[in-house]
């Protein structure tokens, strides 16, 4: 077995001292030390194909640099598109990112939170599922820092980035009211999660503003966990509406998609179909024919802004602060 490279190796190699090695491999402001020193033990730290001891390095900074993930299903294009964000900017901070789907089921994203305090992870930005709170709470009264991302709960004290869902689905109907479409339908989630219900709000208050009363037969409801059964059978109870929606806003990207498919499956008249309007993007909507409409999530300050709160946090902030961000609505 090839004897693993130690920091004397290198100052060896170079001619300095071990005491110079660790301190420009550690990153420390190198003031003094020039650069072209500096650069010479790089390089001959990475000729020498050095790792540094990163149990040791943990031990004497009680820190693993690390972050825990929790995200509700990273195979949605949203999702991986958060999880590719937060990891780059982790990156760049010096930070390594664990994460993990929760698939919307409490019992796993248990089982996932326990996993990454045992694993001594720095810190966490979630995206919890319903009946979480208790969770959430405990790690509030245990000074674990961690970042509610893309929902948030209102009787939990926590850093939160999320976006305003209720402005986002009003701005929707008012789209769709400047099109003359006045008959507009709504498959939302049913659940206790408040981002999802800003959404559906935000879609029943868009119809008021325009004094158009709202008529709860236009709303269907599914579970959190989309089936294609649910998706269709919601479609179905819309379109034998003696008089169907003339546009359906679609509560995120997978209702989205499912609701296309099945249009574009089972209708050949597609010009007597009612408008589908998404929520979050995925590659689909772009090779619609015509174009969707959908709310675009700013997943990019998103990521970002989760990234360096926790961060913040783990630094010392105490504050904490709740962020809703604007979506853009893409027009079709």
């Amino acid at each position: 077995m090839q004897k693993k490279t130690s920091l004397k190796d290198i100052a060896q190699l170079v001619g300095v001292s071990t005491a110079l090695v660790s301190y420009v491999l550690n990153n420390r402001k190198e003031g003094r030390i020039s650069r072209e020193v500096a650069q010479k033990i790089r390089a001959a730290a990475a000729a020498l194909n050095y790792r540094p001891n990163q149990a040791a390095r943990s031990l004497r900074s009680s820190k693993t640099l690390t972050i825990g993930l929790i995200v509700a299903d990273i195979a949605n294009p949203f999702s991986a598109s958060l999880a590719r964000i937060i990891e780059d900017e982790a990156d760049l901070q010096g930070y390594t990112v664990i994460f993990g789907s929760s698939d919307e089921h409490p019992e796993k994203f248990n089982k996932l939170l326990e996993a990454l305090l045992n694993r001594q992870v720095d810190g966490l930005i979630l995206s919890p599922p319903e009946n979480s709170a208790n969770a959430l709470q405990a790690l509030v009264e245990q000074n674990t820092p961690f970042v509610l991302l893309d929902r948030y709960f209102s009787n939990i004290t926590a850093d939160t980035i999320c976006l305003d869902n209720h402005a986002a689905t009003n701005a929707a109907v008012q789209h769709l009211l400047l099109q003359h479409k006045t008959r507009i339908g709504m498959i939302a989630y049913r659940t206790t999660l408040e981002h999802l219900q800003d959404r559906k709000n935000g879609y029943i208050d868009g119809l008021k503003t325009a004094d158009i009363p709202f008529n709860p037969s236009l709303l269907k409801e599914i579970d959190i966990v989309v089936t294609e059964e649910a998706v269709e059978q919601a479609m179905n109870e819309l379109l034998q509406l003696q008089e169907p929606p003339e546009a359906i806003i679609c509560a995120s990207n997978v209702i989205a998609t499912k609701a296309l498919k099945l249009l574009r499956s089972k209708h050949r008249n597609t010009s007597s179909l009612p408008e589908i309007v998404g929520f979050d993007e995925t590659d689909l909507f772009h090779f619609v024919d015509p174009p969707l409409t959908y709310i675009r999530q700013p997943l990019v300050d998103m990521g970002r802004k989760a990234t360096h709160l926790l961060l913040e946090q783990m630094n010392g902030r105490s504050e904490r602060t709740r962020i809703f961000l604007k979506g853009e609505l893409i027009t079709g």
